[in-house]
């Protein structure tokens, strides 16, 4: 009997093995990966049936990261592992397809269920966390969706790895451009965003949930 698949992305190392010892006495744990980048990657090779995943991880964010995952495999359930209590930021996740969203204070048996839950087809929310607050969340053109919006796919990448303080040669690395094509895109958000400085695009990016506080 083939067990049901699940690839863990979580830059916290002690999250992410504490989650492959609970998940891995029903599930086939398939991969642990640091960052959304290589979610992203290892999701396109592994094919798993769930992500559990944090949201402020570095490189590229677990909502972003998620989203790309989805493109291509719409019928993967995401699974959101977070400190993040802000509804705003739950109803978005669920905008962008998630299937669960936990709180790291939840108790350990929680994430077990969650996943259960979402391979039968249902959503998990924490209890902790408002269900009626964020179906209502989902249906407004909230903050969130609004900014989402104002940048391109690329841009965004971009504006997270030089707010986690690359320097616009490691970025280019990362993403494959010239720095020349990084410095138009750093130009084309600061022009979007209004921004005048660096500093300002940082706030922008903590304040969007690209990047981690």
């Amino acid at each position: 009997m083939r067990h049901s698949t699940v690839l863990i992305a979580d830059d916290h190392n002690l999250v992410a093995e504490l989650c492959k010892t609970l998940l891995e006495r029903e599930f086939d744990v398939v991969g642990v990966v640091n960052d959304g980048r290589a979610m992203v990657q290892a999701a396109v090779n592994l094919r798993p049936d769930v992500i559990v995943v944090d949201i402020g991880m570095p490189v590229l964010n677990g909502l972003d990261a998620g989203q790309k995952i989805r493109a291509f495999l719409p019928a993967v359930k995401l699974v959101y592992l977070t400190m993040n209590t802000d509804i705003e930021v739950a109803a978005e996740a669920f905008r962008r397809g998630a299937s669960g969203y936990l709180l790291k204070t939840c108790a350990s048996s929680e994430l077990v269920i969650a996943v259960r839950d979402v391979l039968r087809g249902k959503s998990y929310l924490s209890p902790g966390i408002s269900r009626d607050e964020v179906r209502f969340l989902r249906k407004q053109p909230k903050h969130l969706v609004a900014e989402n919006e104002r940048l391109t796919d690329r841009q965004r990448e971009v504006l997270q790895l030089l707010a986690e303080g690359k320097v616009m040669k490691e970025v280019g690395g990362i993403l494959n451009m010239s720095t020349r094509t990084v410095a138009f895109h750093k130009y084309r958000i600061m022009e979007v965003l209004g921004a005048k400085s660096s500093a300002e695009l940082v706030k922008y990016a903590v304040r969007n949930h690209m990047t981690a506080a």
